[in-house]
């Protein structure tokens, strides 16, 4: 047997094999928590979103503000220097495409700037 044969059928094995166990990761991932890989997808979109948002916004120094998205909810944890920029994080959080709300409750204001 030729080696192109050889390395053709390890190919093609290796190929079905891991669409295989892509398969189950996906049955796994929707039995587990409810959320489709569709639905994942699209969290980690919108997480990246907000993201880039804060980054190119000079209202909101986003570093130091943690973005977590399920199920379209934008969560944001962290300190933020005062009570405006907060309040700026979660403007442009909504403004986000997809985003059907935003939980602030663990973004708080640095004690230095009260």
């Amino acid at each position: 047997m030729s080696h192109a044969i050889i390395r053709k059928a390890l190919f093609a094995a290796a190929l079905v094999a891991g669409l295989g166990a892509a398969q189950v990761s996906a049955q796994d991932v929707k039995s587990t928590d409810n959320q489709t890989v569709a639905g994942k997808t699209d969290d980690a979109w919108i997480t990246t979103k907000v993201k880039s948002e804060f980054a190119t916004k000079k209202a909101v120094h986003g570093s130091d503000i943690s973005v977590t998205t399920t199920e379209g909810v934008v969560a944001l944890s962290g300190t933020v220097p005062t009570a405006k920029e907060k309040t700026n994080a979660e403007k442009i959080a909504k403004s986000v495409k997809g985003v059907k709300s935003v939980d602030a409750s663990a973004l708080t204001v640095s004690a230095a700037a009260n």
